[in-house]
């Protein structure tokens, strides 16, 4: 059996917490040995969970002893403050599990790849659907030439109304300034996954279009409030943020996204209430200082004449419940594609053959997207146990194989998702990226 991985937590928040049950579902695998947070509450209910002594808990990197203390280190901070623990963890000998995206800019995310390299220590990013069954299964089947050359990927992400609402239009996502443009905070996932299933295919130009629609000031109905407590006409607001929080603590409901209201304190009516009246959750969607992309297309042409067309929008019904069509050419006269609706089941279908007729029928493979003894990992349909299990093999094993987002492919996606951003503000078709990439993409167009 592989020896028990140590780790250090930085970023006690909502994805530390979940990355960290990993140690309490598999104990004999990980140990929690520090943590690091500047929120007393969040890094104090952190150590209590983990039984981590007290001189191993910090305020800050930098607070952290020369000596090792661990194998690993889980970064999870927030966006503009993963490249200074990520350098000086690398630096010090610690393998890095760090969550997306790698850094804000592409300059970053190179020293970030730079620095782990010289140092000889492994780079997971956490782009948790890579690790999903469902998208293992789609890479399998293009790569064993079930669907033929692959021709066109075409892939939506739903984001949610009312999540798009919390994260990107009141929550710490809401602003370029504050955080990153949202294709590079949401959808870089996705970007990523259509690079994966490229295989190894250079993207050689992309284009991209999309804007801040409808949370606007411009659209705030007649006679609304600046909060949602003391508004007249919040309750035919879909909007509402008595409906999205404080309804579904009176209910019992205090996971997400009720769980990220209170930083000082788990939720309770009293704690949830006091945060909307006072905090950025209360506010008004119409009246928020949020300035990123409700909708954004991105459009890709790569080598040997493969395209793919990546849609993200805010306003839907379903959350995050992504659909993908990979269609390919088996062999003259017949076509093939691979459908993958939610991500956790995949679909293969045959679409017209020779003289118009169904050949043949439509093949459904079932996956399971994470193991019995799972539980609390089953974030992103299982991908966050299966990035786990794959991380702390790695480390254990001195496997860095076992990595399905090392820092070079995960270096090479992020280019992609700069220079489609690049391409949307300035209205123009770029290079994709790649080495072009590291030499032509301006993070402050």
């Amino acid at each position: 059996m592989a020896a028990c991985v140590d780790v250090i937590i930085v970023g006690a928040g909502n994805r530390g917490s979940i990355y960290a049950h990993f140690a309490v579902a598999f104990p004999e695998r990980m140990r929690v040995v520090g943590v690091a947070d500047p929120n007393p509450f969040s890094r104090e209910r952190l150590r209590e969970q983990h039984r981590i002594e007290e001189h191993n808990a910090f305020t800050g990197v930098t607070q952290l002893p020369d000596v090792s203390l661990a194998d690993a280190v889980l970064i999870c901070t927030p966006d503009r403050l993963h490249k200074e623990p990520a350098v000086v963890f690398a630096q010090k000998g610690y393998h890095i599990l760090l969550e997306k995206p790698m850094a804000v800019t592409a300059e970053d995310c190179i020293e970030i790849m730079s620095v782990c390299s010289e140092s000889q220590v492994m780079l997971a990013v956490c782009h948790v659907l890579r690790y999903l069954p469902a998208v293992q299964k789609i890479k399998e089947l293009i790569d064993s030439g079930a669907i033929g050359d692959v021709i066109h990927i075409q892939h939506l992400e739903p984001v949610g109304f009312y999540h798009f609402a919390h994260s990107f239009v009141r929550g710490n996502w809401r602003s370029e300034a504050g955080s990153s443009f949202s294709l590079l905070a949401k959808s870089c996932h996705d970007i990523d996954l259509i690079n994966y299933w490229a295989g190894g295919r250079r993207c050689l130009k992309v284009s991209s279009f999309g804007s801040l629609s409808h949370f606007t000031k411009d659209n705030q109905p007649q006679g609304a409030s600046d909060r949602c407590l003391s508004c007249s006409v919040e309750a035919g607001c879909p909007y509402s943020a008595k409906k999205i929080y404080l309804d579904r603590v009176t209910q019992g409901e205090v996971g997400w996204p009720v769980s990220v209201l209170c930083s000082s304190s788990l939720p309770d009516i009293e704690s949830v209430t006091e945060a909307l009246c006072s905090g950025p959750y209360g506010r008004c969607v119409y009246d928020c200082d949020n300035d990123v992309c409700t909708n954004q297309v991105v459009n890709m042409q790569f080598e040997v004449g493969l395209t793919a067309s990546f849609s993200m929008v805010a306003f839907t019904e379903q959350m995050c419940q992504r659909k993908t069509t990979i269609s390919g050419s088996k062999v003259t006269n017949s076509s093939r594609a691979l459908q993958a609706g939610d991500l956790p089941t995949l679909s293969g279908k045959s679409t017209l053959g020779r003289g118009g007729r169904l050949s043949p029928p439509k093949v459904t493979h079932h996956v399971d997207p994470s193991p019995p003894g799972a539980s609390g990992l089953g974030g992103h349909g299982g991908g966050d146990y299966h990035l786990m299990d794959r991380f702390i093999s790695a480390v254990a094993s001195c496997d860095p194989a076992l990595i399905l987002s090392g820092p070079e492919e995960t270096l090479q996606s992020h280019l992609l998702v700069f220079q489609a951003e690049r391409a949307r503000r300035e209205g123009v078709v770029l290079s994709g990226g790649g080495e072009e990439g590291r030499d032509t993409v301006n993070n402050n167009p």
